[in-house]
């Protein structure tokens, strides 16, 4: 059996449009992540989803819908406490460690399989079905409205915080809502990748993005393509080559992908005429 042939069944098509939801909404919100240097916060959130994704199948038996439930107490949680950007890393460094904690517990409790919170860990994208991909495509629509509507004011407290708040950018409340942005795209592609991986998507694209151009638009631009390519791409390796995951191939397009965005970066830079000074 051939690409082709896997190429026609529902569970590979279903794995290519979760995987391009994924990779759209990550790659929307990574420069922002890059620009606020947020990328514990990302490793934080998706860790964390873990913990919620137990209590949910604890409480309601449903491991994506406590994941994303979780991700926004979160989100809450590192927002309140993490108000200065100083105190933010020991400030996740302390809600990651309590989480892990009470997800452990959680799942101790619990007396069923619990092959679906622990597949958050690791991802399972081929394994996503039609009721999940309707809720990952509604997480996406989500998030899709909320950047739309933050972009201005995020762009700009992201550049340069202190004209932003004399100017009247409420930073708190813009901080707090971009931070329930993150939660719910680093829930939705843990469904996709899995928690340990998710950075592979939210944060290496972007990376890339930044090492090509200094502008907001095409920044953005670049970070979504790249995402798409490294996500859809590892997903069609995957399936040609029948024996490594799909998560394998994702981080190592990922990676190859910000090299290479590197190497073009100096040659672009190298290639710039340089100013005198008079």
């Amino acid at each position: 059996m051939g690409l082709w042939f896997y190429l026609g069944q529902p569970f590979a098509q279903h794995a290519l449009l979760a995987g391009s939801l994924v990779a759209i909404t990550s790659g929307l919100i990574g420069p922002f992540i890059v620009t606020r240097k947020m990328a514990f916060a990302v490793h934080g959130t998706a860790e964390l989803s873990f913990t919620g994704a137990a209590a949910g199948l604890l409480v309601v038996g449903d491991p994506v819908v406590g994941a994303l439930a979780g991700s926004l107490v979160v989100a809450t949680a590192i927002g309140l406490l993490g108000v200065r950007e100083r105190e933010r890393d020991s400030a996740i460094g302390v809600i990651l460690a309590f989480g892990l904690g009470v997800g452990v517990y959680l799942l101790s409790l619990y007396h069923g399989f619990a092959t679906e919170a622990t597949n958050i860990l690791f991802g399972q994208i081929f394994g996503v079905s039609s009721r999940q991909l309707l809720l990952l495509l509604g997480v996406a629509a989500g998030v899709l409205v909320a950047t739309t509507i933050l972009y201005r004011p995020l762009l700009f407290a992201s550049v340069d915080a202190d004209v932003a708040e004399a100017r009247g950018v409420r930073l708190r409340l813009v901080g707090l809502l971009f931070l329930f942005v993150l939660a719910l795209t680093v829930t939705e592609a843990a469904q996709i990748v899995g928690t340990l991986l998710v950075l592979s998507l939210a944060i290496t694209p972007a990376a890339a993005a930044q090492r090509l151009s200094a502008r907001p638009a095409v920044v953005t631009g670049l970070s979504i393509l790249f995402a798409l390519l490294a996500c859809d791409g590892g997903l069609i390796a995957s399936l040609e080559s029948d024996t490594i995951k799909a998560s394998v191939f994702v981080t190592v397009f990922s990676f190859a992908i910000y090299a290479l965005a590197r190497i073009a970066g100096g040659a672009l830079h190298l290639g710039r005429p340089t100013a005198r000074v008079p």
